[in-house]
């Protein structure tokens, strides 16, 4: 009894939790090397930058006529040198690098088919440096994946490809909505050295133009806990839920709770904030790494001010949404990165904040402006989480589709 559960178990762990119907009562599939699959190549150099129609992936070197190219058909690229991590599908004409490595040759097997199994490898296991990423021909032809028949192979890619499918329209639709808010903006605000924008609502045309500000001058309070930590008060993060703002999870407009997003207790909270409470429609800014993200305090929940970000209050004569617009604008993120210091990591100081001046209208004219923008700003979160959701719902589709790794090592 026990060498047949054992059988029925090992049986088990060569299938993967989902098949089509078609394949329910097909064999298990099969353990192989990939260089029992196909052939790995290696990108060259090439310094002639006129190369025709024909893609060139990576940068590099020394001459090749035009009409020369490393392959022509299905391929998955992986990064030989730096990038490991994110194999791309080509097909057709293609010229890769020297940093490359590109797959052909494919021995019954689906080279798209092939592309998704490269997304489920963890290649950094793989990483034979101990500074920059590097991997070998050796390296990656010894590495084993389970691969069914051939048809199975092309119903799995065809079902995987059409999800691509969906989410590459769903990212170019937030990307011309990104794009139409980026236009609408510069018609919205004054361009550089104009006192009133291009275009202004009906009821503000014959509105003077608008006032000259110093940054600082329009915040009432900027809030800067940068140099605390847990362990200079004491103490530790966790045994609480109250979340930590930093620079790690403060986006555009909303907190990423994917990123490094610690917690802390009351008496942290208590410790580290004081008498300093962030309310609702704060801004919290990040200083540096990176540098001019922004957020409104979504809500009355208590936060505490983390590393490399503030917080501003602002003055009466100013609406916070407009406020954060105007934070977002190609002017003033121009400005704060002219005027940022730091070789690899860029940051700005309070001072260096004091140097920067924006115009701003009339406080109505600011709330109609910043109303105009929530909308739009609303319709881009809408389409944002929708992409999150399909991307969500193709990593546990692939984790259903093809074997769990701790499956196939078994």
């Amino acid at each position: 009894m026990k060498n047949s559960e054992q059988s029925n178990k090992v049986a088990l762990t060569r299938v993967p939790k989902l098949r089509f119907p078609e394949f329910r009562d097909s064999a298990s599939w099969d353990k192989k090397e990939l260089n029992k699959l196909l052939t790995i190549g290696s990108g060259k150099d090439y310094k002639h930058l006129s190369m025709g129609n024909i893609p060139v992936y990576g940068s590099g070197g020394y001459m090749l006529s035009v009409n020369d190219y490393l392959y022509d058909g299905e391929s998955v690229c992986i990064g030989r040198k730096g990038t490991i991590d994110k194999p791309i599908f080509l097909t057709g004409k293609f010229w890769t690098v020297d940093t490359l490595f590109y797959t052909h040759s494919f021995i019954k097997c689906s080279p798209k088919f092939i592309f998704y199994q490269f997304q489920k490898i963890n290649w950094k296991n793989y990483n034979e440096a101990g500074g920059i990423p590097s991997l070998s021909k050796t390296t990656i032809g010894k590495i084993e994946i389970r691969v069914p028949s051939f048809g199975e192979q092309q119903k799995i890619a065809d079902c995987l490809s059409s999800l691509d499918n969906i989410i590459s329209l769903q990212t170019q639709k937030i990307d011309a909505l990104q794009q139409y808010k980026k236009g609408l903006m510069q018609k919205l605000f004054p361009a550089e050295g104009e006192t009133v924008p291009e275009l202004r609502f009906s009821e503000f045309l014959n509105d003077p133009e608008w006032k000259l500000y110093n940054f600082c001058n329009l915040i009432e309070q900027v809030i800067d806990f940068r140099g605390r930590t847990p362990l200079k008060l004491g103490m530790e993060w966790g045994n609480g839920n109250i979340i930590s703002l930093s620079a790690n999870n403060v986006k555009n407009g909303y907190i990423d709770y994917n990123a490094e997003c610690n917690l802390g207790s009351e008496d942290l909270y208590h410790k580290w904030m004081g008498k300093v409470n962030l309310e609702k429609g704060d801004i919290v800014f990040t200083m540096e790494a990176p540098l001019g993200n922004a957020l409104l305090i979504p809500d009355e929940r208590k936060y505490i001010l983390s590393q490399r970000v503030v917080a501003f209050k602002t003055r009466k004569k100013i609406n916070n949404k407009f406020f954060i617009q105007l934070i977002w604008g190609q002017h003033f993120q121009n400005t704060i990165r002219i005027l940022s210091t730091g070789s690899t990591a860029k940051g700005i100081n309070q001072k260096s904040l004091n140097k920067i001046y924006v115009r701003v209208p009339s406080l109505d004219e600011q709330v109609k402006i910043s109303k105009c923008f929530s909308s739009l700003d609303d319709l881009i979160t809408a389409e944002t989480q929708k992409l999150a959701t399909l991307k969500t719902h193709k990593i546990g589709l692939m984790q259903q589709l093809f074997p769990a790794v701790d499956e196939v090592n078994a």
